[in-house]
């Protein structure tokens, strides 16, 4: 018996997949729209910059400031 539903669950997961992969259009991103101005693109030197080092970075200075601004009291150690 859960066979049968392991089964129909994973049939239903890939037609549901399948089915909105067939009914997205990618060709509808190539048609303009009217005001449409787009900038320049990134370079790889910039798109690394702004999508990985930039977070890294965020997340250490947010990290490091819960830890300076950190006002609980210290554990006294036991030995």
């Amino acid at each position: 018996m859960d066979k049968k539903n392991a089964l129909r669950a994973g049939a239903l997961a890939s037609g549901t997949t399948l089915m909105m992969l067939l009914m997205s259009s990618p060709a509808l991103a190539l048609t303009r729209d009217d005001g449409d101005d787009p900038g320049k693109g990134l370079s790889v030197i910039d798109t690394v910059g702004l999508y990985v080092v930039a977070p890294i970075l965020l997340f250490l200075v947010i990290a490091g400031l819960v830890m300076v601004m950190d006002k609980s009291p210290k554990q006294a150690k036991r030995g």
